[in-house]
């Protein structure tokens, strides 16, 4: 019984989260910041582990990172949006966000497997950007997605270490 739940969680967690990014993508700013905003408040109040609001944190700061400079460099260009800091559409920028509330869930099964993780990331994130830009008014350079697939296959690499460190941090708490 506690397999099948566990096994529904997960497939909530993925489902959802795919729901949330189409909201995102097809809705803009707005649906972004209230579907985007409330999806991650049920998952944290939820099923979120201890401390994840953190991951979240985290991943929302290093999207502002990634793709602002991306933007900066020419390599996403949108068509007449608001931009967050000048950098960014706020329905791209909650997508990272989001991603975050899978690294524990839904994807928690791959960080043990770093090198899978780096080809599924560097071939997940561009088809991501891809698919993003063909549903809205984004237009990628050319090297953009050549580019993202090295970010996204580092990003997993280092979500491997840090999911890694979390669960010795949790075993050993556990252990005590």
């Amino acid at each position: 019984m506690l397999a099948r739940r566990r096994w529904m969680a997960v497939l909530v967690n993925a489902l959802g989260f795919e729901v949330i990014w189409t909201l995102c993508v097809l809705g803009g700013s707005w649906v972004a910041a209230v579907a985007g905003s409330a999806w991650i408040a049920l998952h944290l109040r939820y099923v979120g582990t201890p401390g994840e609001w953190r991951l979240v944190a985290a991943f929302a700061l290093l999207g502002l990172a990634v793709d602002g400079s991306l933007q900066l460099a020419g390599g996403l260009m949108f068509d007449d949006q608001w931009l967050i800091a000048g950098l960014l559409p706020l329905w791209l920028w909650m997508l990272w966000p989001l991603f975050a509330t899978l690294v524990h869930h839904s994807l928690g099964w791959l960080w043990q497997w770093p090198w899978l993780a780096a080809v599924l990331g560097a071939v997940g994130g561009p088809l991501s950007y891809f698919a993003g830009a063909a549903l809205t008014d984004v237009t990628l350079a050319p090297w953009l997605l050549p580019a993202q697939a090295l970010v996204w296959a580092l990003l997993c690499l280092g979500v491997c270490r840090y999911y890694r460190r979390w669960q010795d941090r949790h075993t050993n708490a556990e252990a005590y």
